[in-house]
């Protein structure tokens, strides 16, 4: 059952799901690309989460009361078909994993570092949603045995291009931030410019694999440890 809220002024959020899923990701993101082509300028943004949807409309052109009839005959055939476990781009990030708290981790787990890094990179990972900061990617879900809860102490500041983890989550800073992720490795590769169109290369939906790399790689690559 789909609830449809009031979210401020200027917005309606939907409530897909009462928790995630590995399929959800991708059907948020065919609706949120289906409205974008049924409602065009009504809209002005869609902001995918892991079980929701924010639209932002102009209200100019329509209010909450005419967007959510308009959305009736839109949702009525959620969720729809199973996707294809394959859809959505693979992006690819090469990781030096050599961060602050990988032998902590290995250690609170049970495990070595190096099966630490082997169960991390073992999984393809789906973007759930972006946010906290411009570009900050969600992924999951991570290895259950990997799962730990945040830092009780989080950083004052993470650098750009950190990639932790934190209960069944990953993700990669994008720009140096206060974090309290544990944080397992450095790439090079960013992840947010605000002069590239888009400005952020992941998108709701999209697949992930880290790929180990030494230090000399991680240099190569334009990477600062």
């Amino acid at each position: 059952m789909i609830r449809v809220e009031p979210f401020g002024a200027e917005a309606l959020l939907l409530t897909l799901a009462e928790r995630p899923d590995a399929h959800l990701p991708l059907r948020i993101a065919a609706l949120a690309g289906r409205l974008r082509a049924a409602l065009g300028e009504l809209l002005t943004d869609l902001v995918p989460g892991w079980t929701t949807l924010l639209l932002h409309y102009d209200l100019r052109r329509t209010d909450a009361l005419d967007l959510q009839r308009r959305l009736a005959p839109l949702l009525a055939g959620w969720p729809g078909p199973e996707p294809d476990d394959a859809a959505g781009r693979l992006h690819e990030i090469p990781v030096w994993y050599a961060g602050e708290d990988l032998a902590e981790v290995a250690r609170a787990c049970g495990l070595g570092t190096g099966q630490v890094i082997e169960l991390h990179c073992a999984r393809e990972y789906r973007v759930g949603a972006i946010g906290f900061a411009p570009g900050f990617a969600y992924l999951g879900e991570l290895d259950e045995r990997l799962a730990l809860p945040r830092r009780a102490r989080p950083r004052t500041r993470v650098a750009a291009g950190s990639l932790a983890i934190a209960e069944r989550q990953t993700a990669v800073y994008p720009q140096a931030s206060p974090g309290g992720w544990h944080l397992l490795g450095l790439t090079a590769q960013r992840l947010f410019d605000p002069r590239r169109e888009p400005p952020c290369p992941l998108a709701v939906g999209d697949r992930v694999r880290f790929l180990p790399i030494d230090e000399a790689a991680f240099r190569r690559a334009g990477g600062r440890p």
